[in-house]
């Protein structure tokens, strides 16, 4: 029989107010079988028990969000609330219902298969936090799913949400990684061959987990008194700022998530990151970065690069796509929010101002990428784009380029540099030397030659244009070959490299000296290895 939670713990003290559950309106059936739900935003649903929970990582920083200090969070009541064993007083499980466009076709009702949201806590600072376990057991959605989640998977959500956050990218965040104590089934590269696969569990936690397929759902299926009040809890709970419902603030609303979510695409595209999966039930109607699955970073600067091997033909969410992918996830979000204000015009408004703010947002940050003060467009156009038409005409790891590109000096305009002697900084950056032929080097120097000239132009000295770039351009991300180590080792028990990849994680800006090893581009032997470069959606 389970001991009763220590009361002196701070888990216990954690205050509850479910608006979601309270406020809209619920599945009324109540057994857990997967189903078709109708005019209800969320299902009821209680977590599966693991068989022997293990605590893997915890994140200081997200703790802290929900008042938890180190000390609850090692405490054995920690691991057993986190991995769904124990359901405290005031929480009420739940997966919310949900449809989308996947690959562009609409998929009808898909849901929460393998979440479930315990609750929404409240903090001492008023602050509401939605705490959701991933891969804790099937739903009403889990449609032929066990509603499970793999080590694999799951240690690559909990690493990157938190990596994301601190190089500055809105996003969901993790609290914990667990795992379960059982195996689970998982055909990982989808060719008829499963394999048993530790289980685990992921915390995560976020303000709202309201996807663009929330709101589509319940407009494809004609149920308009729900997605009213679906968004007008959105506003009213996550966007009060903007006043109470109506037609035009609907309008208001809409234009907010296009400036959002241009935000986030500029941010994805600065450190180089590929979602995988941009379908509308993965964008957060509240601009981050939501749903880690078969993400990845660029190492070899390629814009149609996708880490996802479902995408691999078609390739709709690689690198160079997710702004234009978000532009067309949002019209479907309009489609849906049109029968709330009946008039298109704001919508269109909308869309037409997300193109401008990214394209405002991507100049901004590409100047702020090559330590220039501003953006000018009259130089500045032709020499960005002059540069990524050269990075992907030899192999060139992208976060390595833009992190020494910060050497190359200004000089003077008497200068008379060799175009290799020039380069030489940027040389740890390129994969294969053998490709750096005369014309391409004498290319590069020549596109060196005008970047110095125009460093000059702005008058920064060297010394405060490297620190400006370093504060963009990160020399730490989570290389997918850096995840599948650490994979690696918490299969053979050992969880250290986790614990050193997320304090790594933590200073991606940071030089960090005895950790460089974690800054180096990909290894050769990671190059073809499965889970260092494509992967499946299997989690």
């Amino acid at each position: 029989m389970s001991r009763p939670p220590d009361p002196t713990n701070p888990l216990t003290s954690l205050r509850f107010d479910n608006r979601f559950t309270r406020l809209l309106p619920g599945d009324p059936l109540t057994e857990n079988s997967r189903r078709q739900v109708f005019n209800a935003c969320y299902s009821r649903v209680t977590p599966v028990r693991p068989v022997a929970p293990q605590l893997v990582a915890y994140s200081p920083e997200t703790a802290a969000l929900i008042d938890l200090d180190s000390a609850a969070c090692t405490s054995p009541l920690f691991t057993r609330v986190f991995s769904g064993d124990l359901v405290l007083p005031g929480m009420d499980p739940h997966a919310a219902c949900y449809g989308g466009h996947q690959f562009g076709n609409w998929a009808g009702q898909l849901g929460d298969g393998r979440a479930i949201n315990l609750g929404e806590t409240v903090n001492r600072r008023g602050e509401h936090w939605t705490l959701q376990l991933k891969g804790a057991g099937p739903t009403p959605y889990s449609r032929r799913a066990d509603g499970l989640a793999v080590m694999r998977s799951s240690l690559r959500e909990f690493l990157c949400s938190e990596a994301m956050h601190h190089l500055g990218v809105p996003t969901t965040r993790a609290l914990s990684l667990i795992l379960t104590g059982e195996m689970v089934e998982r055909d990982m590269f989808y060719d008829g061959r499963p394999e048993e696969e530790p289980g685990a569990v992921v915390c995560r936690v976020a303000p709202s987990f309201l996807r663009f397929g929330n709101y589509e759902l319940h407009a494809a299926r004609g149920e308009l008194e729900v997605l009213r009040r679906l968004a007008d809890f959105t506003i009213r709970t996550l966007f009060p700022h903007l006043g109470e419902p109506s037609p035009v603030i609907y309008g208001q609303w809409f234009a907010e998530v296009c400036r959002t979510t241009a935000e986030l695409m500029v941010h994805w595209l600065r450190v180089g990151f590929v979602h995988g999966v941009m379908n509308t039930d993965n964008l957060s109607i509240l601009g981050l970065t939501i749903d880690y699955g078969p993400y990845g970073w660029l190492e070899d600067y390629d814009p149609l690069w996708t880490p996802n091997t479902t995408d691999a033909e078609g390739r709709r969410y690689c690198y160079g796509r997710q702004p234009t992918i978000a532009h067309w996830n949002l019209a479907q979000l309009a489609n849906a929010l049109h029968p709330l204000i009946g008039d298109p015009e704001p919508l269109e408004q909308g869309l037409t101002d997300y193109s401008r703010w990214f394209e405002e947002g991507w100049q901004a940050t590409m100047a702020a990428k090559l330590g220039l003060v501003a953006f000018q467009a009259e130089t500045d156009t032709t020499l960005t784009q002059d540069l990524l038409a050269l990075l992907p005409a030899v192999e060139t790891d992208m976060t390595l380029f833009y992190r020494h590109l910060a050497d190359i000096p200004a000089g003077n305009a008497d200068d008379r540099i060799a175009p290799a002697e020039l380069a030489a900084p940027l040389m740890a950056a390129f994969y294969r030397p053998e490709q750096l032929t005369p014309t391409y080097l004498e290319q590069l120097g020549s596109w060196l030659g005008r970047y110095r000239q125009r460093l000059r132009h702005d008058g920064l000295v060297d010394a405060e244009r490297k620190q400006r770039m370093h504060a963009v351009n990160p020399k730490y991300v989570l290389r997918n070959y850096l995840a599948q180590l650490a994979i690696d080792d918490i299969g053979a028990g050992d969880f250290s490299l986790t614990s050193e990849l997320l304090d790594v994680l933590r200073h991606p800006y940071d030089e960090q000296p005895g950790r460089e090893r974690f800054a180096e581009k990909r290894p050769e032997w990671a190059r073809h290895r499965p889970g260092c470069s494509m992967l499946s959606c299997s989690s």
